[in-house]
């Protein structure tokens, strides 16, 4: 073997020793799911007063598990409000959809407790907010026993539904390659506007960002067809629309080695010439990583990729074309 030929094997196994254990512990760093629990609804006057008590118990023993990460009950309740939604299992599809979209959550937990002669019978419903697919897990326990156990024992059934049954309720991630093709083919007839990013992003906590919204929706546009104007370099003067708005992202909690981080970010769509606001959208992701920085570029990132999927083509059609082609 000659000398170059060694050092090129060399080469090769000092890279490989590097990767293996980064692919480890990718395969090895759990799924966290972000959840949303929503009050369980009291089926008759023998139950009343459990409700509450129940989706205490409940959220007591979810947030405890490190699969599942528990969006706070105020950040809830402000989305709720928001859409102006009840506080009850009373939820359809398409609210599923928003209050995900609004907190971050993958997964709602809901459900009801009822009284049959001497039992009782608690039954959470689990929804995906991606997907809209419902399943059900149920614990029956004596009306004189104590609600303590019987709750501890949904919360297992509730977790274990969610870890085993995942793929069902929380939607396939979408590689990028497959985003930008999917894009692509929906503006496909139409004449794309000049676009310049302007976002403003920081991190709770630390004095300054990587512009990850900003730089994935950059990369979402041109390779969709849009022209991007640099902000550093072009010429805002040759921008038709102008996407403006702000990300925060901020720790959300830590599970073992990993770290939590919550992402929210709001971006409108601006007619450069008349300031008329063409489409507006927001978006919470919630991300787990080994770092809060890399957590929080992740989710800054994922939050911008899905409100690409729904800006975009409203960008494409909505835009005045000052070229005299089609929109």
């Amino acid at each position: 073997m000659t000398a170059y030929a060694f050092r090129g094997v060399l080469t090769g196994l000092v890279l490989l020793a590097f990767s293996l254990p980064a692919l480890a512990a990718e395969e090895e760093a759990p799924a966290v799911y972000p959840v949303a629990l929503l009050p369980f609804q009291e089926r008759g006057p023998e139950v009343k007063g459990l409700g509450g008590k129940v989706t205490d118990l409940l959220f007591a023993d979810l947030v405890a598990n490190p699969d599942l990460f528990l969006v706070e009950r105020e950040d809830l309740q402000k989305v709720l409000d928001e859409l102006k939604l009840s506080l009850t299992g009373l939820i359809k599809p398409d609210q599923a959809t928003a209050v995900g979209q609004l907190t971050g959550a993958k997964i709602l937990v809901t459900g009801s407790v009822i009284q049959v002669d001497k039992s009782i019978y608690v039954v959470a419903k689990i929804i995906g907010t991606e997907t809209s697919r419902v399943l059900g897990a149920s614990v029956k326990g004596d009306v004189a026993g104590d609600l303590s156990p019987l709750v501890g024992e949904l919360a297992g059934e509730v977790a274990k539904t969610i870890k085993t049954r995942a793929k069902q309720l929380v939607a396939k991630q979408v590689t990028r390659e497959d985003r930008i093709a999917a894009l692509k083919k929906r503006v496909s007839d139409r004449r794309l506007p000049a676009v310049l990013v302007t976002l403003k992003e920081s991190h709770v906590g630390r004095a300054s960002v990587d512009p990850a919204a900003a730089t994935e929706l950059t990369l979402l546009l041109a390779e969709t067809g849009f022209t991007v104007i640099d902000p550093e370099k072009g010429k805002a003067a040759e921008a038709d629309v102008i996407l403006q708005g702000e990300g925060l992202s901020e720790f959300a909690g830590r599970m073992g080695e990993l770290v939590s981080v919550k992402a929210r970010l709001e971006v409108k769509a601006v007619d450069a010439d008349s300031g008329k606001v063409l489409a507006a959208d927001r978006q919470t992701a919630v991300v787990v990583d080994l770092t809060e920085q890399l957590a929080g570029k992740a989710a800054l990132q994922e939050a911008a990729a899905q409100i690409a999927d729904r800006l975009l083509p409203k960008i494409a059609k909505t835009a005045p074309d000052r070229k005299g082609g089609k929109r």
